[in-house]
């Protein structure tokens, strides 16, 4: 009989500890299943930051790119016009006095525009409407009668 209880205890024990061995495999499991998402998780959302950098420097680039495409234009725009005033041949004497004062007239009209609203517009509009015809009258000055600089010879 003592063969038969030892038998017992020994399945007994050994079952008993089967079971702790299952409840500890378990646990870990648990404890390592926990980890892997928690750095998948942090993995996922590494990758989010990353596309979302992505995306930021792709627009800031798009957009780098419009405004130097805007600037170019602006550019190619001045260029053209200057050319186009440059490419015109000298004509009759009056045609060319006409030609020469077309830009003062119309820079000094600009100016008396400019002070004309300086003096009569009231103040709550003034600020607004004297910039842009100051705007206009200087740019016109500038560009007017900086193009009539002496033109030096490239030889």
């Amino acid at each position: 009989m003592s063969d038969l209880i030892g038998l017992s205890a020994s399945a007994a024990g050994g079952g008993l500890f089967g079971l702790v061995g299952t409840a500890l495999g378990r646990l870990a499991g648990y404890f390592e299943r926990r980890q892997t998402l928690k750095h998948e998780t942090r993995r996922w959302a590494h990758e989010l930051d990353l596309l979302a950098r992505q995306q930021d420097g792709a627009r800031e680039a798009a957009n780098a790119a419009h405004v130097q495409a805007e600037i170019d234009g602006s550019w190619d725009g001045l260029r053209a016009s200057i050319d186009a005033d440059s490419a015109i041949a000298p004509s009759y004497l009056w045609v060319n006095a006409v030609r020469g004062l077309t830009r003062p007239f119309l820079t000094l009209l600009l100016w008396l525009i400019a002070s004309s609203i300086w003096f009569g517009a009231d103040t709550a509009g003034r600020a607004e409407i004297i910039e842009t015809a100051t705007f206009a009258a200087t740019a016109a000055t500038l560009w007017w009668f900086g193009d009539r600089s002496p033109r030096q010879s490239l030889r």
